[in-house]
């Protein structure tokens, strides 16, 4: 069974950082190209950043260029979301995602398996 389980969503203050985790189970997890989407209250999912299976390629929506950064460890199952300098805007539901693709996508259909989701609160 597969299982992408998010973690670090918290409240946090405008300019602060956070660093949410995903652990990966159930496939092999250097065969995924990752991703992160998000949803905020009334608004479509959208994408947030997406790395290649090796991490040698990535990708960030404009909306977080220089303040979001994605990685993984092929070693621990992991990929992570480094988000800094933080905006109101920011907060919503965050969402890991797996693309059994060697190359990171930014369309949400594409996507094979997805977490539950972690909340992220950003206070003016």
């Amino acid at each position: 069974q597969v299982q992408l389980v998010e973690s670090g969503g918290t409240l946090v203050q405008a300019g602060g950082s956070l660093r949410l985790s995903c652990a990966v189970s159930g496939l092999i997890f250097s065969d995924y190209a990752m991703g992160w989407f998000r949803q905020a209250p009334g608004l479509e999912r959208e994408f947030v950043a997406a790395i290649s299976w090796t991490g040698s390629t990535t990708f960030v929506a404009d909306s977080v260029k220089g303040r979001f950064t994605i990685s993984r460890d092929n070693g621990k199952n992991t990929t992570s979301l480094q988000m800094s300098s933080l905006k109101p805007e920011d907060t919503a539901v965050y969402y890991c995602v797996a693309d059994r693709n060697s190359y990171p996508r930014r369309t949400r259909d594409v996507y094979d398996y997805w977490g539950q989701g972690t909340q992220v609160t950003v206070s003016s």
